[in-house]
């Protein structure tokens, strides 16, 4: 990370399956089901590499993705967003967590004020997402 650059991590726990977590998550057409801060999405329906597309914030610019990683088994992804300038890398992870329900990790990297302040709007969508 270069100067300016931090990295901060989130999760959240619920009673959701991880089965229907990952369909949320891999299926764009669902991110506004969960993620109250987005208003639409503009791409395929489904993650894959390369996948490239924009979120339309509820407030704000739109902002471009693509999609670097997604690996179905261990049930991460990772892609990488940029609105003009400005950049961030988001790492996600859904796991089981024993004995019932499931854990989903986001890691956010990018400049410090923004990556502070998407921050909790990540971990409020993140609940959303968990809670069956």
């Amino acid at each position: 990370m270069h100067g300016g650059q931090v990295r901060r991590t989130v999760r959240a726990t619920g009673s959701a399956s991880v089965e229907s977590v990952w369909r949320r998550y891999i299926r764009t057409d669902a991110w506004t089901t969960w993620a109250p801060q987005i208003r639409a999405v503009e791409a395929e329906a489904e993650l894959r590499v390369g996948l490239h597309g924009r979120v339309v914030p509820v407030v704000g610019p739109s902002i471009a993705f693509v999609v670097e990683a997604v690996d179905h088994q261990a049930r991460t992804w990772q892609w990488r967003v940029q609105t003009g300038p400005v950049r961030m890398r988001l790492w996600h992870a859904v796991r089981p967590r024993p004995p019932f329900g499931t854990e989903t990790e986001l890691r956010i990297e990018g400049p410090a004020p923004l990556v502070i302040a998407y921050a909790p709007l990540a971990r409020r969508a993140l609940r959303r997402l968990v809670d069956g």
